[in-house]
């Protein structure tokens, strides 16, 4: 069972920043696609940014594309998202995806595997 921490989530204002980390607690992350996935009040959770194992291809929603970006840490079994320039549409709960063993890309949430338990991401106006 692969535990997924994600930490980073507060509040800030539209257009500052915030990065925000995912800590795998399984060796297993090195072999793993990884993705943030975000659910605003009653919405469906959608698809945010993926990457896969080798750090080669990522993906973004057109929605937070040139303003998030994804990398990962190998050796620290850590995945990062960056994002600049928030807007109150990026408010949500932010989760860390993890499908094990898989040299593809997170973008739906029927791909998923592991989820974190999420972390709050607030943008006031």
């Amino acid at each position: 069972q692969v535990q997924l921490v994600e930490s980073g989530g507060g509040l800030v204002q539209a257009g500052g920043s915030l990065r925000l980390s995912c800590a795998a607690s399984d060796h297993t992350f090195r072999r793993s696609a990884m993705g943030w996935f975000r659910q605003a009040p009653g919405k469906e959770r959608e698809f945010v940014a993926t990457i896969d194992r080798s750090s080669s291809t990522t993906n973004y929603a057109d929605s937070v594309k040139g303003r998030f970006t994804i990398w990962r840490d190998n050796a620290k079994n850590t995945v990062i998202l960056q994002m600049n320039s928030l807007k109150p549409e990026d408010t949500a709960v932010y989760y860390c995806a993890a499908r094990l063993n898989n040299d593809g890309l997170l973008v739906s949430p029927t791909l998923v595997q592991y989820w974190g338990k999420g972390t709050l991401v607030t943008v006031s106006s």
